[in-house]
């Protein structure tokens, strides 16, 4: 499994880390949010949506955010649309709100290049992206960021991941993101989100078997939440799975204008360290 040398994938704010963490602090809570964003176009591609994309995902609030098929550059759709950002897109979508971001780039081509991204209210002290590409055309990727809430005595592991098409390949993937998970302290708090592309429940066995990880919506309501097609899930796609979190509850996002946005509906969490 190989890490992207860091003067090629990553970007981050160019903030300074924030205060070191304080031995002893109390419970902190925040709120997650998780949303494949297909490139800031709705489904098959018929309007680009950023801008209002950008308006839901500040409405949600939340301290973490995991964007999946997020824009580091397109020239073509540049010269196409008005209102394209002349930014990459994790830095226009965190404009003012989120100090701190990085991104993983996973997929490049003639015109640009996309991955994942997290951004953050928190200091970022590290981050690194690991290619998971199986084979064949598919360019998939796990970014994992150490994140510290100031004021609290622990890092939180933030690791944003888009898993393949295949079964066979995304079989082989949550094994990479246990054998990532295992790298960490024990005690640590890990939150791993994003669009798992899995379909027939697969994942959820072999992260609590094998690293203790639990997903939010199927420990709160018995079942792992239909993200795909925003406009009428059928499909479970994206998930958050939380380690170390003494409280995790999921969150209710309104269907509009989420099903109007991209071809996948958000996820949102509270967790309470």
């Amino acid at each position: 499994m190989a890490a992207i040398a860091t003067d090629l994938p990553f970007t981050a704010a160019a903030s300074q880390p924030g205060p070191a963490p304080v031995a002893g602090s109390g419970p902190i809570a925040f709120k997650v949010l998780t949303v494949n964003v297909h490139k800031g176009f709705t489904s098959f591609n018929r309007r680009f949506m950023l801008h209002e994309l950008r308006d839901a995902v500040r409405e949600v609030a939340a301290d973490l955010v995991f964007l999946q098929e997020v824009l580091g550059s397109h020239h073509r759709h540049a010269s196409r649309f008005a209102n394209f950002p002349q930014v990459p897109h994790y830095e226009f979508l965190a404009d003012t709100i989120w100090s701190q971001y990085a991104y993983g780039r996973n997929a490049v081509y003639d015109n640009g290049d996309h991955g994942n991204a997290l951004l953050s209210k928190f200091p970022i002290t590290h981050y690194e992206n690991h290619d998971i590409s199986i084979s064949g055309p598919e360019r998939r990727g796990m970014l994992h960021c150490v994140v510290q809430p100031p004021g609290h005595h622990l890092p939180v592991h933030a690791i944003c991941v888009h898993l393949g098409l295949q079964e066979s390949h995304r079989a082989q993937q949550v094994r990479r993101v246990c054998d990532l998970v295992r790298t960490f302290p024990a005690h640590e708090p890990v939150v791993l989100a994003g669009d798992f592309n899995d379909w027939r429940h697969r994942a959820h066995d072999v992260l609590r078997r094998e690293v203790g990880l639990h997903e939010v919506f199927v420990q709160a309501c018995g079942r792992a939440v239909r993200t795909f097609p925003a406009s009428m899930p059928l499909l479970a796609l994206d998930r958050i799975y939380v380690r170390n979190a003494s409280v995790h509850s999921p969150l209710n996002l309104p269907r509009k204008p989420w099903d109007k946005l991209s071809d996948h509906a958000p996820l949102a969490a509270e967790i309470l360290l």
